[in-house]
């Protein structure tokens, strides 16, 4: 009987959201739900793997809209913001329903979530999370993989191959920028293929 090989990619993106004209902004909001609720949850699960030597291998792209984001000091910084925010609502929050258990409890689950998350965020990755994902990438567990440079949907873009390559290659260039060397492999934004992209693939 032929073997058969199970191959677990995860694909990691956001749109560009960066408003510094505004001290808060609604659709910011985004990343930072996701860094909480998706992207420290995910180094936590690879650093247990590590504590436990379990012997794992994973594909992850990052998309470079999500890279930048991820690396950039203003959002960084609100980020921690909006943590402390919650933090302190979910301190309210324990004390408003310190007579109603259910919801007691829910209440010091969050509170420690969002400390753990600071925790992990500040202390442990210095505020950007790219550095735990290179370390996981430089270890040869992770392998990180990029995406076109604003996720564009590339079959849209058959009548102009300079649209196609600019995707690509600027995607390359910024991964390169940030985990030091050329990408392995691509994500196609929304899996979409068209007829000729295998030729712009190799040769980025």
């Amino acid at each position: 009987m032929p073997l058969g090989y199970l191959c677990l990619v995860l694909h990691a993106h956001l749109p560009f959201v960066r408003h510094p004209e505004y001290e808060d902004f609604l659709e910011e909001d985004w990343l930072y739900e996701a860094i909480t609720e998706t992207y420290i949850p995910l180094l936590e699960i690879f650093e247990s793997l590590e504590r436990d030597r379990v012997d794992w291998r994973l594909t992850m792209s990052v998309s470079p809209t999500l890279a930048a984001m991820l690396s950039d000091p203003l959002l960084q910084y609100r980020y921690v913001r909006h943590l402390d925010n919650l933090i302190t609502l979910a301190g309210k929050e324990i004390e408003r329903t310190r007579f109603e258990p259910e919801f007691h409890a829910l209440a010091h689950m969050y509170h420690q979530r969002f400390c753990r998350a600071r925790e992990v965020f500040v202390n442990q990755y210095g505020n950007n999370l790219l550095r735990g994902f290179k370390y996981f990438f430089d270890a040869g567990r992770l392998e990180l993989i990029t995406c076109a440079a604003t996720h564009g949907f590339l079959p849209l873009m058959v009548c102009n191959e300079n649209a196609q390559w600019a995707q690509i290659e600027l995607g390359c260039r910024e991964f390169e920028r940030h985990f030091g060397r050329r990408p392995q492999g691509i994500w196609l934004p929304e899996c979409g293929y068209a007829p000729g992209l295998e030729k712009l693939l190799a040769k980025a």
